[in-house]
């Protein structure tokens, strides 16, 4: 078995995989202040959670986008298995993955595993959207090669803005989405957040379905913690993924691993 961790700037998630069977998935919280033997035992105890002794881990590989916490964790994973074997994807790790932008070194590292995981499930050229903190969209064209894409505010940092920027305006929950049309403040935030980033999101891949020419059909994929909620109401067709960064994390060791795992 592998373990994979997905490590975001407010939670993470952490996958087993017996091969191509993800046998179970966890999320905690990111928090830059844990030691390596305090995130261990947290590992830990999702495993035996799950009944998944590090015993029984070949390896790992982590993708982490909070650079505090890169070495931290990776010293936790080693203690928590007892397995040298861990993989931290960063520019020096292979991907397999064409990046044809202006510095590919700065792209997120779980971008790149994003990108790997949509190429082991669609044909290109497609685009790929990951929903955490942020909301990134980029575009894989049909040479298999990652060309670009957009950034933008994700759906928790607009309702923190609008709470935090406007004296009046409540703190709400994206739960029991209204009409489009709010009858009262917390329905209307409800709309402006949850149906205006899935018009963004629509308008988003129209703009890059038009850049990417005239291509073969262009399939869309959406993963992230906000995907389930936001992608529903598109009106583009977006497959929801929840696990394509961990997908993408296995792939990424298996083309580092001098063996297979077990």
């Amino acid at each position: 078995m592998i373990l994979t961790i997905d490590v975001g700037n407010t939670n993470m998630k952490m996958g087993a995989w017996d091969g191509d069977k993800l046998v179970f998935v966890a999320k905690l919280h990111t928090d830059t202040r844990l030691t390596a033997d305090e995130y261990a035992v947290r590992f830990l105890q999702m495993m035996q959670l799950h009944q998944c002794g590090g015993a029984l881990f070949d390896g790992a590989i982590l993708s982490c986008v909070v650079p505090p916490l890169a070495s931290v964790l990776k010293q936790a994973v080693e203690r928590a298995i007892a397995c040298r074997r861990v993989y931290m994807v960063s520019p020096g790790l292979k991907s397999g993955l064409n990046i044809k932008i202006d510095d590919p070194s700065v792209l997120g590292s779980d971008l790149v595993c994003a990108a790997v995981g949509a190429l082991g499930k669609l044909e290109p050229p497609l685009i790929f959207i990951n929903m955490e903190t942020a909301i990134s969209i980029f575009a894989i064209n049909g040479d298999r090669t990652l060309v670009g894409g957009s950034v933008g505010p994700g759906v928790g940092i607009s309702m923190e803005a609008l709470s935090l920027r406007s004296a009046q305006l409540p703190h709400i929950s994206l739960e029991s989405p209204g009409p489009v049309i709010g009858k009262n403040t917390a329905d209307s935030m409800k709309a402006g957040v949850l149906y205006g980033t899935a018009a963004m999101v629509d308008g988003m891949v129209i703009r890059m379905k038009e850049e990417l020419g005239g291509e073969a059909p262009v399939q869309v994929i959406a993963c992230g913690g906000h995907a389930k909620r936001i992608i529903p109401h598109c009106r583009e067709t977006i497959t929801v993924d929840e696990n394509l960064v961990l997908d993408g994390l296995k792939r990424i060791y298996h083309k580092n691993a001098k063996a297979p795992s077990k």
